[in-house]
């Protein structure tokens, strides 16, 4: 399917009647509208504006209303995601002729800073899903992609990214995790840690040593839920990302076919890194939802809430703490997606920039949602308001697809060794 068929497809099964909604964040936001100053759709095409507005439609249709429980009672919306993949939304960015939509990577950031309005936790596992199919998707041979795309762009399944190990995070290139060659199998020794979805997801892309130490030494491989050897660990209790579970990945002489190995052995760390360049967009645009978010609820609270007998929108102090706020969420926005132009033309600026969207658009929009958090005063803290789950989702931003910290260095790296 061409990308303009998708759209069309997106127009249609995307167009919601504006219902009344339970939720806490479009029950007000929308009545009151967009301000034009912080609107996302500036500055983007028709088409682009057209499925902006099925995933902002779906996100307050049938993702806010259930936020809250599904936070509440760490609830995995398998149903509500494969609704979204109906849309196009399970494989953004995979090719149409293994059932991905096929758009860009600014179309893909456009698409998760909307979802994420309406929740941030299920969004990012989205976003992660996404990536894994891509990796495939790019990465796989022709007899991969068939096995594997369409049904990660349906969302029949469901996919995990396997990286991180107990004793390396940052460090990622020093995992431990082994695959050792046995005739047409590599059997996998190790642990992985902190998985996104780790448990209940289906596939897992799994980074392996196949080689000696370092980058070179790692491999990918494809491990389908069900293979003996496969393990999870217990169900991490985390502050926020409660709608998606997250376990240890177990494997004990787990045996994988070599046809599971995504390209050449010792091309595993850089397949890694490719797909962690998407990956920092995708989160970047997760926490721009939920700063946009928060920004519009802070608004509406400051025009309602009253104090020595008037609302607090004619503080000067919060008019300036607004308007701050606005000014991050604006400039978090347009260097995520000049970043996302530039990894989708594969310029030579691509990683540093990902690495300054990821960094900036973290940090920037935790700020908003922890100032929009102080706004409400005390109703900001209670779980009957979104913003404190926008607060505690969008924390580990900071931390996951490469720690800002890390995200410094790359940008540092790049600029001491340009010539």
């Amino acid at each position: 399917m061409a990308a303009t068929a998708t759209l069309s497809r997106l127009a249609q099964l995307g167009s919601y009647g504006i219902r009344r909604s339970r939720g806490l964040i479009f029950n007000r936001v929308q009545r009151r509208g967009i301000a034009a100053c912080i609107d996302p759709s500036a500055g983007l095409t028709d088409e682009q504006k057209e499925f902006q507005k099925v995933a902002f439609d779906f996100a307050a249709n049938e993702m806010a209303p259930h936020m809250a429980e599904w936070d509440q009672n760490e609830i995995f919306p398998v149903e509500t995601m494969r609704k979204a993949a109906q849309l196009g939304f399970g494989g953004i960015y995979v090719r149409p002729e293994v059932g991905g939509s096929g758009l860009s990577r600014l179309d893909t950031s456009i698409i998760f800073e909307a979802l994420s309005t309406g929740c941030t936790s299920t969004t990012a596992y989205m976003s992660i899903h996404n990536m894994c199919a891509w990796m495939i998707d790019v990465f796989g041979s022709n007899e991969q992609r068939e096995k594997f795309c369409p049904e990660l762009c349906s969302m029949e399944k469901f996919a995990s990214y396997c990286l991180t190990e107990p004793g390396s995070g940052s460090d990622a290139a020093s995992l431990l995790t082994s695959a050792k060659l046995q005739g047409d199998h590599y059997i996998l020794n190790g642990s992985k840690a902190f998985i996104s979805g780790g448990g209940d997801t289906d596939v897992y892309v799994v980074m392996c040593r196949t080689g000696g130490k370092g980058p070179k030494g790692i491999s990918c491989v494809v491990v389908e839920k069900g293979t003996p050897g496969l393990s999870f660990g217990k169900k991490e209790k985390k502050v926020g990302w409660n709608s998606q579970p997250t376990r240890a990945v177990i494997f004990e002489d787990c045996a994988v076919p070599v046809t599971n190995r995504l390209g050449v052995e010792g091309q595993g760390f850089n397949i890694a890194m490719k797909g962690l360049n998407g990956g920092r967009i995708n989160i970047a645009s997760c926490s721009l939802g939920a700063a946009h978010a928060s920004v519009q609820l802070a608004r509406d609270h400051l025009c309602v809430r009253k104090q020595f007998g008037e609302t607090l929108s004619n503080s000067q102090f919060l008019q300036f703490k607004l308007a701050e706020m606005a000014t991050r969420l604006v400039a978090s926005r347009l260097l995520v997606r000049q970043a996302a132009v530039a990894l989708q033309e594969d310029r030579p600026d691509a990683v540093s920039l990902c690495s300054m969207a990821k960094l900036f658009a973290t940090d920037e929009c935790f700020t908003i949602c922890n100032q929009a958090l102080q706004m409400h005063g005390g109703y900001g803290y209670l779980k009957d308001y979104a913003v404190q789950q926008f607060v505690r989702d969008i924390r580990v931003h900071q931390i996951l697809e490469g720690t800002n910290e890390v995200m410094r260095m790359i940008i540092a790296r790049n600029l001491l060794t340009e010539s």
